[in-house]
């Protein structure tokens, strides 16, 4: 019935026998491990969730924010062979203001990111720009990621980070023998496995919309792509936002031709993807529309986002780290974007409570669904949770007392292997929006 970690891809197999023997002792850890009683949220008869593309204010002060770290992250190892004090986790987006024109609008003042909240600015005798490499991070996103923004005229930057508090800091020079660090934070994170159909489909179809090749196929559509999905029984309803980039759009009758195209072939792909999982999928697009109110009825954008002129963003407001905002799950409430990937446990727990959850439901047979939960104690290693939690979901049939050894023993090789996790997370290897 059961996987061996031996048999799972992607595994090395002394990974575990690397901390269980060789002179290490296995720690003793608080894992725990429970039956849930109830259905998988697919076999709800509501579900909803939301998406929020690379072009929405919020999602583009979690990933600038997030660059940032990584930047400071690379920064500091490569200058002093390790990771130190940082959390670049307190980002706010203030919207600027554009003149909309048929053919092709301006940017009448630019938008304003402000970037916080704390970082080492000086170890060992040493200076580090964190300043400077705040907002070339930034700007480089934005050149990246949003097409028809120019960061050096459409954006103003306020950098508002400070040097960190000496005992938070002091956690980077309390590193234990095993090179693990202590938690700087009591919190406390929960992740899931799998993800549902309307989760899968939801972020599906603003990955689509956002592609490559969806961008050539439909040049004047923005990036700033909001996804609803509504599931009721097997009928899903999924209600998009997106701007029209008003460069391309020469009338109102061009608009709503262009909008025609992409609504079609939206209900394409997402039908395309539909399997026994949903009888009825039904899309929305612009669906403030009004033909009668000329411009001011259309939803068209200068530079592809609603940053420039109708919608602030802050981190942490968007997308949770799995990729969606899933109403019918249980989500924490840190932001993970930005805070540092070695120490903060709002956000390694944050990430790794998904991942072993995707992990718990990859290696036991006969688990429907997954929920995975860490809390920290401030002080203690990142490693030892004050505890570690499985709720499970089981097929019919399938007994609690069969599976749960199997469970504590994915969790806690999760746990073992933390630092190289944490260098994976520093890295960017893992996506927190």
């Amino acid at each position: 019935m059961f996987k061996t970690f031996r048999e799972r891809p992607g595994v090395q197999p002394d990974s575990y026998t690397d901390f269980s023997f060789g002179g290490r002792v296995k720690k003793s850890r608080n894992v725990n491990v429970e039956n849930l009683s109830g259905k998988a949220v697919y076999e709800h008869e509501v579900e909803i969730v939301e998406r929020k593309g690379v072009g929405h204010p919020d999602s583009i002060c979690d990933a600038v924010m997030e660059d940032i770290s990584i930047a400071l992250s690379r920064e500091y190892l490569s200058r002093f062979g390790r990771v130190l004090h940082h959390n670049i986790d307190k980002g706010l987006l203030i919207a600027g203001e554009v003149e909309h024109r048929f053919g092709g609008g301006m940017v009448t003042e630019p938008m304003r990111l402000i970037i916080g909240d704390r970082a080492t600015f000086e170890f060992e005798g040493e200076r580090v720009a964190v300043d400077t490499i705040a907002v070339d991070t930034a700007k480089m996103w934005i050149r990246d990621n949003l097409k028809f923004v120019d960061p050096e005229r459409d954006f103003e930057f306020d950098v508002e980070i400070k040097p960190g508090s000496p005992e938070l800091t002091d956690i980077f020079r309390r590193e234990q023998q095993s090179g693990i660090l202590a938690a700087n934070d009591t919190s406390a994170a929960v992740g899931y496995a799998p993800l549902s159909p309307t989760e899968r489909m939801v972020l599906g179809t603003e990955h689509y919309l956002n592609s490559s090749g969806f961008k050539e196929l439909f040049p004047a559509s923005g990036t700033d792509v909001k996804v609803m999905g509504y599931r009721t029984g097997k009928n899903l309803s999924l209600t998009i936002a997106m701007p029209l980039v008003d460069r391309f759009i020469d009338s109102i009758e061009a608009y709503f031709e262009k909008k025609a195209e992409i609504l079609e072939s939206t209900t394409e792909y997402a039908n395309g993807r539909r399997g026994e999982d949903f009888e009825n999928i039904y899309v929305y697009f612009n669906t403030l529309d009004d033909p009668t109110r000329g411009m001011d009825g259309i939803y068209t954008s200068v530079t592809g986002t609603s940053a420039e002129d109708a919608d602030s963003g802050e981190v942490g407001r968007g997308n949770r780290v799995n990729g969606v905002i899933a109403l019918n799950r249980p989500m924490g409430t840190e932001a993970a974007a930005g805070k540092n990937p070695v120490s903060h446990v709002g956000k390694i727990y944050t990430v790794l409570s998904h991942r072993i959850a995707n992990e718990v439901y990859s290696a036991v047979e006969g688990v429907k669904e997954v929920y995975i939960w860490l809390c920290s104690q401030i002080g203690q290693p990142i490693d030892e949770p004050k505890i570690a939690s499985a709720q499970l979901i089981l097929e019919p049939g399938v007994n609690i007392e069969k599976v749960n050894s199997l469970v504590k023993e994915v969790i806690d090789l999760e746990l073992a292997n933390i630092n190289s996790f944490t260098t994976d997370l520093a890295e960017g290897k893992y996506r927190v929006w």
